[in-house]
Order: structure tokens, then C-alpha cells, then sequence
């Protein structure tokens, strides 16, 4: 039996907890004249108080149900969990044979459960926010150009007559009569999980590390359109959304995707309270992110951009994030890290050369929470990008939810060290040498 807790969530919407307890005893209290619900039990986080509830699961439900005169509440979460994440597949947003296919999301939603590492195995330690609300056009148009918006929606009529679209000028981006609604349920997921990540570092000094596993990807994607699959700039979108719904000023970006994050890279690039730090395939599409490309203006020096050869592997990349990455955050001082979590860096995925394995995204996925909660309170959202090998993609999605939650990697059973070869790590020195000069550290 089931019985609903509601309480008030992200974006003034309805969160819907489904329970399972044996013995129930509520408390009531209201807010803005409205009264709701709680259960005795484990403690809860919502508005930056505690609350509890006995045995519920780690899923949260949050309806498209507007209430009246709300302002924008934090999620409703165990103060004890370690994981929250939302899943956006965007199912219908799909084209059979394309690498950025509908099958992604839910092959890692199927690795997770088959490794048992969500909610219905892991309790309170892992939370599932459902059916949150998509982003409006306003947090889209924080990024966006409010043409490219508006001519995408319009778009979909034709995409619905024609089956499939190609959005003009964006390269390989295509759209289905769904696209424009799917893409706004994905920054909305990102948006959701901002909300819920701060909301627990208000009452815990370890609060979850969070995770949007959401499509289309978004850090090609410029502020004039699409490009390279993306539609949205979901983490750019999630950036100026903490800045002003949290008031969190300074916000960090690490990409670890293979690609350059141009699209991240162009919407911040004369902003000085974000800085945008990438690490991808020197020569990869699309052919950006030259080392001297360092931002403008005001921007000057909060844009690092560094180009490694392709060979590059786990020891380039745990050089790069040690000598790097935590000497500009700790320099940046950030309020919050925001990661575009591209796993086409793996040995194994088909449109790129690098060498990452599982086990270097369990050592970057515990190497960025450790720095989240030394810099910012643990303040820490990932968002999902490339990764076109679904089972190097799941793999190692499901290994940044083991460094997430603290345990064992296991990924010495799922690597194969004898299809790696020699790093070119001498290159990869030079080049960290040279983006030091650079930027002064």
C-alpha cells in the first residue's frame, strides 16, 4: 500500500513521495495559507528545515500542478542522501542509426538498476526526482536568443508533417515533432536538481552530489541556435538559473567531455563569476577551444580551454585535474560546480581516440565531489553530454554513482588494460605547462 506525502517543490509544483511505511503519525504546517503533510520518521529537507517521514522510498514526484501565490521552494529530500538525480531520455526525440539516439539515457537507468544503485535498492541514499516541470521559455531565453526559441517551436509543426527535421545551419542536430518539448524537460530536470542541491547544503554540510541524466545534450549549443546535437544549453541555462533564483554569484564548470564545449564556452565568455574549464580532443569537432581562447572583456582569464592530443588517458587526466583543475577552482572560489559529464572520452567510444576507462570517470566523479565540498559546500550538479558506446556509457555512468556514494570502484572487472597504448604524456605536460603560463597559476 502506498499512501502520498505532498509538500511543495521545485518551481511551486507539487511533490508526490510515495510511501510504504507500517505506522504513520503526521504533522501538519502550513505556508503562503496552505497546509500540508508530514510523516514522522527519518528526516527530511525541505526550505531548509528538517522534517520526517518513516520508510519512503528515495522517488520524488513532483506534479505540473500550479498553486497560487508560491514562491519557488526547495526540493523535499532525505537530509541523508548522497545521489539525487532526474531522468529526462526524451524518447520520442530519436533517429534510428544516429549516435545521439533515444537508447542512451535508458541504458543507463537499466545499468543502475541492474547494478542496484537507485532508489528501490539503496532507500534514502538515493533519490529519483519525477516528473518535474520543463524550463520556461524565460530560463531557455537566459541563454538563448529569443528568435532561435520561437522559430524551434514553430518548427515542430513541420517536424510533425515531415517525421524528422534538420535544424538549419546546427550540423548533425535534427529534431522530431517532440523536440522542442523534450528539450525543455531536459534543462528543466538540471533547473530541478540545482534547486535540490541547494536547498540540502542549507541543513548538511555533506549534501548529495546530483545528476541530470537528460537529453538532447546541451554544451554545443550556442546562444543563437543548435549545433552538434544539442538544443539547449542545459548547464549554461542551469548556470544563470542559480545565479538568479539562489543568488549563487560564482559558478564553476568543468567539461570532461571529448568535445569542446563551445556552446558553454561562447554564453560565458565576457562573464568574470563564471568560469568555464575544458578538457577535450585537440582537433575533434568542432574545432574550438583553442588554448588562447581565454574569454574577453570583463571575461578575461575565466575562460580555460586546453586541447589534448588524442591518445590521452587516465594519467594524462588525473595530471591535468590535480595541476589544473583544483588550482583554478580553489583560485575562482566558487559557490557552486557545474560538470558537462561527457563519457565519449572512453576508449571505447566510436567518435573519438581518446583512453578514459570506467575507472577514470570514478576517479573524476570523486575527485569533483571531494572539490565541491571543500570549495562550495558540496554544492555539486553533473549533466549529462556525449557517450555513444552504450555500454562504456553506462558503465561508467554507474561508476560516477559509486564515487558518488562513496564505495569501491569496480573498475578493474570492466576494463581491459591490454587495449591501451603509451599516453603521450610528454605533449600533455607541455601543454599544462603552457595553460599555466597562461593564466598565471
Amino acid at each position: 500500500m502506498e499512501l502520498p506525502a505532498v509538500c511543495l517543490g521545485p518551481f511551486g509544483c507539487n511533490l508526490l513521495f510515495c510511501v510504504r511505511p507500517h505506522n504513520y503519525s503526521h504533522k501538519k504546517y502550513s505556508r503562503n495559507g496552505i497546509a500540508f503533510k508530514y510523516i514522522d520518521g527519518p528526516k527530511y529537507i525541505e526550505s531548509g528545515k528538517e522534517h520526517s517521514s518513516t520508510s519512503v522510498r528515495g522517488t520524488i514526484y513532483c506534479s505540473n500542478q500550479q498553486e497560487k501565490n508560491v514562491g519557488l521552494p526547495s526540493d523535499h529530500i532525505p537530509v541523508s542522501a548522497k545521489v539525487v538525480y532526474a531522468a529526462a531520455p526524451a524518447m520520442s526525440h530519436n533517429q534510428e542509426s544516429h549516435p545521439e539516439c533515444n537508447s542512451r539515457v535508458t541504458a543507463i537507468l537499466t545499468a543502475l538498476e541492474k547494478m542496484k544503485l537507485t532508489s528501490k535498492f539503496r532507500g534514502l541514499d538515493v533519490v529519483e526526482i519525477q516528473n518535474f516541470r520543463p524550463a520556461t521559455t524565460d530560463d531557455i531565453g537566459s541563454v538563448h536568443a529569443m528568435p532561435y526559441i520561437s522559430g524551434l517551436e514553430k518548427a515542430m509543426d513541420q517536424a510533425s508533417e515531415k517525421g524528422l527535421i534538420f535544424i538549419d545551419g546546427s550540423g548533425p542536430t535534427y529534431a522530431t515533432a517532440t523536440t522542442f518539448q523534450e528539450s525543455l524537460l531536459a534543462a528543466g530536470a538540471g533547473i530541478s536538481l540545482v534547486d535540490s542541491v541547494v536547498a540540502a547544503s542549507k541543513v548538511s554540510k555533506d549534501p548529495p552530489v546530483a545528476f541530470a541524466l537528460i537529453r538532447p545534450p546541451g554544451h554545443h549549443a550556442i546562444p543563437k541556435g543548435a549545433m552538434g546535437f544539442c538544443v539547449f544549453g542545459n548547464i549554461a541555462i542551469a548556470a544563470r538559473y542559480a545565479q538568479r533564483m539562489h543568488g549563487l554569484k560564482r559558478v564553476f564548470i568543468i567539461d570532461f567531455d571529448v568535445h569542446h564545449g563551445n556552446g558553454t564556452n561562447d554564453a560565458f565568455y565576457e562573464d568574470p563569476d563564471i568560469f568555464f574549464l575544458s578538457t577535450h580532443q585537440a582537433g575533434s569537432y568542432p574545432g574550438t577551444g583553442k588554448i588562447d581562447q581565454i574569454g574577453c572583456g570583463r571575461g578575461e582569464g575565466s575562460t580555460l580551454n586546453l586541447p589534448l592530443p588524442g591518445g590521452s588517458g587516465d594519467t594524462a587526466m588525473r595530471t591535468v585535474f590535480d595541476e589544473v583543475i583544483v588550482p583554478c577552482a580553489q583560485r575562482f572560489k566558487p559557490d557552486i560546480i557545474l560538470v558537462s559529464a561527457g563519457y565519449d572520452a572512453h576508449l571505447l567510444d566510436p567518435l573519438a581516440s581518446f583512453q578514459f576507462t570506467t575507472g577514470t570517470y570514478y576517479m573524476l566523479a570523486s575527485k569533483i565531489k571531494q572539490l565541491a565540498k571543500d570549495l562550495c559546500g558540496g554544492r555539486c550538479v553533473f549533466f549529462l553530454e556525449g557517450g555513444y558506446n552504450l555500454s562504456s556509457l553506462s558503465n561508467s555512468v554507474v561508476e560516477s554513482f559509486r564515487a558518488f556514494l562513496g564505495e569501491r570502484s569496480l573498475a578493474a572487472e570492466l576494463d581491459d588494460p591490454s587495449y591501451l597504448h603509451e599516453e603521450p604524456l610528454n605533449k600533455v605536460k607541455q601543454l599544462i605547462e603552457k595553460v599555466k603560463h597562461i593564466h598565471s597559476f
